[in-house]
């Protein structure tokens, strides 16, 4: 039995429109352009199309990447509603959605509030490692995902799916080259070996110079991107009962990190500038059994292999900045560095019902499973101002039963009950002779009442719990009733609509939410004096605040309005809310990284056969950058735009981001001054996103 069909990318949202209206990357037919195809999520229990899915979820394919030209899942994130991220490094590797999520991570173990997965490997933390090299897919879930995921998913998931092994040969290659040195060479094939074994091979690597122009060394990549990537993927179709697929996936990000300016500018002046670097090797291998009359067997084993180092200069200047001023014997001149090794293992065993099985009299699939994760995560961390190196020892172990049903109270009514219980041992020592252990129990699920109102419209209501484990803090100098905190739990309760209309021209989804935490996780700071010079020392922890309501709407929209013209939009409204004040200095104000409102509105004009042209806006309001002082960010609009050209198996485009050169901030501190001209004076420090940037790209595909 041939298992190798070609996979066809899935026109999304918010860019089925733009596929509709240029050749899909690897696809080998035209979709109609009177209709939108299906778009089918991938990263539940079962396959299902995204408007039978009772649930808020945001899909790009391989056609909205492209629109984007974007190498990074950071890039694409914005058009998603209520889904933020926050930088602080090269890469916007931590992730907010409606509002929730962790903004950073120095020298405290972490517990991400938002899992990431690629291809079924867990890199949930450090989605660093999320580039976009021959992705079919992402899928960003919205909401606790307490049945599917458990304790690294509280906010929600996002699941990259990359493009498989086909039936025929095909592939594709890419040059494409920006502004700023920016350049991108990828490659991907795939095809069969045999009858019963496929493979796709794909490679990317892509540099950029950055935004930086470091004044006092006068180089201009201080702040460079340098990211090779590499995936290989084997199917082989075992038996007509078994199939096995390998994926063998390899980072290797050795970015700089100089993005903060004491002149809040562009223009830094240190003398020691940082780094971010990530080394990922990882393996997962996915089975398929279907040997059994009632129900297939899938499961997941996956294991990575992830090196991190991230280190900058803590002062952002050099040591004779004040030499001849009145600041002189201001200045201090120290750098900090955070060198992690984590390796991480999951297996994940499911038995999924085939349609003979149903049960409770033939009304209900069902889904049962087991998973288990291990990580390890050492750090050592070498600071100027530390009397010795800090090492630490953070071993998690995730141990979980789950289950699943889906059952059809009439034609028209389905309900989806789903349960998770699981154990999470997690153990926690330092140089500083901290140690911490914990062995707790949590659980999860969610009921999903879906209502079919026509064959293409359809309502929702959903009730999810999710949870988030507690820790440790491992700085020995807080007080005894600060070292450690609590897991916090989530109850959300969701409704939405989803349909089809004129025509299937037009595909719209609509979600209200209201979630309600309890002992919230906050990331805060003390700011301290040192003894022995001007400088101030930071230390991190998290503590508990009592509670906290997150609540708004979440608005895609897809619209073919003619054979020539598309329109694609989507629209997050957030209110997030402390239900106490946090301090005296903080009333009951918004979360942190949680912005009222944001947008992305667009549309794509076809010229002719060959030519097509896109426009797009995207825009937030401004946001609290921490929950530890009162600095917010601008409000921002960015419009995007990408010219067209298509020639036999050639695809040219001239595209530019950022076209009105906003400043957009990504990441930002307050509470403490750090200018020895200004005598260290408390202000606002920021680091900006990109500025404006032109390119042009060519792809083949055969």
């Amino acid at each position: 039995m041939n298992r190798y069909k070609i996979i066809t990318p899935i026109p999304t949202l918010l860019a089925a429109a733009l596929t509709v209206l240029s050749t899909p990357v690897i696809s080998e037919s035209v979709l109609p352009e009177s209709a939108i195809e299906e778009i089918v999520v991938t990263s539940d229990f079962r396959d299902t199309t995204l408007l039978q899915t009772p649930a808020s979820v945001t899909v790009f394919d391989s056609a909205a990447i492209a629109q984007r030209q974007a190498r990074h899942l950071e890039q694409v994130l914005n058009l998603a509603p209520n889904v933020n991220f926050s930088s602080g490094a090269s890469r916007g590797r931590f992730i907010q959605i409606r509002g929730i999520g962790e903004r950073s991570q120095f020298i405290e173990p972490l517990n991400p509030s938002v899992g990431t997965l690629v291809d079924g490997i867990d890199f949930t933390g450090i989605a660093g490692a999320a580039t976009t090299m021959d992705i079919a897919q992402i899928e960003i879930l919205r909401g606790p995902q307490g049945t599917l995921y458990g304790a690294n998913a509280l906010a929600g998931l996002i699941n990259l799916r990359s493009n498989q092994p086909s039936e025929q040969l095909q592939g594709n290659m890419q040059v494409s080259v920006g502004d700023y040195d920016t350049r991108t060479v990828s490659a991907a094939v795939g095809g069969p070996i045999s009858e019963s074994l496929g493979y796709r091979i794909a490679v990317q690597q892509h540099s950029s110079d950055g935004y930086i122009e470091n004044d006092f060394l006068k180089r201009d990549d201080t702040n460079n991107i340098d990211e090779l990537s590499f995936r290989s993927i084997l199917d082989w179709q075992a038996s007509d009962d078994l199939d096995l697929k390998l994926t063998l996936f390899h980072v290797d990000a050795d970015n700089g990190y100089d993005a903060f300016s004491l002149d809040n500018t562009r223009n830094t002046l240190s003398d020691m500038p940082g780094h971010d670097r990530h080394q990922a090797t990882a393996a997962a291998v996915e089975s398929r059994w279907q040997g059994a009359d009632n129900f297939e067997v899938i499961s997941l084993v996956s294991f990575a292999d992830n090196d991190l180092e991230y280190g900058y200069d803590e002062d952002w200047a050099f040591p004779d900045i004040c030499t001849g001023e009145p600041c002189a014997g201001w200045e201090y001149n120290s750098t900090d560095n955070y060198s992690r090794q984590r390796d991480n293992a999951t297996v994940d065993i499911k038995l999924v019902s085939e349609p003979e099985a149903r049960i409770l009299n033939g009304s209900s699939d069902w889904v049962v499973g087991i998973y288990w994760r291990d990580q390890d995560e050492q750090l050592l961390r070498q600071y100027t101002y530390a009397a010795g190196d800090f090492t630490s020892d953070f071993d998690t172990t995730n141990k979980a039963l789950y289950a699943q049903l889906g059952t059809q109270l009439s034609e028209s009514v389905t309900l989806i009950s789903g349960l998770r219980v699981e154990n999470r041992n997690a153990t926690y020592t330092d140089s500083d002779s901290v140690a911490h252990s914990v062995d707790e129990s949590l659980w999860g699920g969610r009921l999903a009442l879906q209502y079919q109102i026509t064959v293409d419209q359809m309502i929702y209501g959903l009730v999810s719990r999710g949870y988030k484990a507690g820790g440790v803090n491992s700085d020995p100098a807080l007080a005894v009733q600060e070292r450690e905190f609590d897991t916090e739990l989530m109850w959300n309760f969701e409704a939405g609509i989803k349909g089809r209309w004129l025509d299937d021209r037009l595909q719209t989804q609509v979600a209200a939410f209201y979630q309600k935490r309890d002992d919230i996780q906050i990331k805060q700071s003390l700011v301290q004096s040192r003894d022995d010079s001007n400088a101030v020392d930071f230390t991190d922890y998290f503590g508990n605040a009592a509670s906290g309501s997150n609540y708004g709407i979440e608005v895609e929209f897809n619209w073919l309005a003619t054979e020539s013209l598309a329109w694609f939009g989507s629209l997050g409204l957030l209110s997030a809310e402390y239900d106490i004040p946090l301090s005296v200095d903080l009333d009951s104000r918004q979360q942190a990284h949680a912005p009222d409102y944001q947008f992305a509105l667009g549309g794509s004009y076809r010229v002719n056969d060959s030519l097509s042209v896109s426009v797009d806006v995207e825009g937030k309001d401004k946001f609290y950058l921490s929950s530890s002082h009162n600095e917010q960010t601008q409000s921002y609009e960015l419009v995007n735009v990408r010219l067209n050209y298509e020639l036999g198996g050639w695809d040219i485009s001239i595209w530019g981001r950022n076209l009105t050169d906003k400043d957009v901030i990504v990441r930002g501190f307050g509470g403490f001054g750090n200018d020895p001209r200004k005598f260290y004076a408390t202000e606002a420090y920021y680091q900006f996103g990109e500025p404006r940037i032109f390119g042009i790209s060519g792809q083949y595909d055969f």
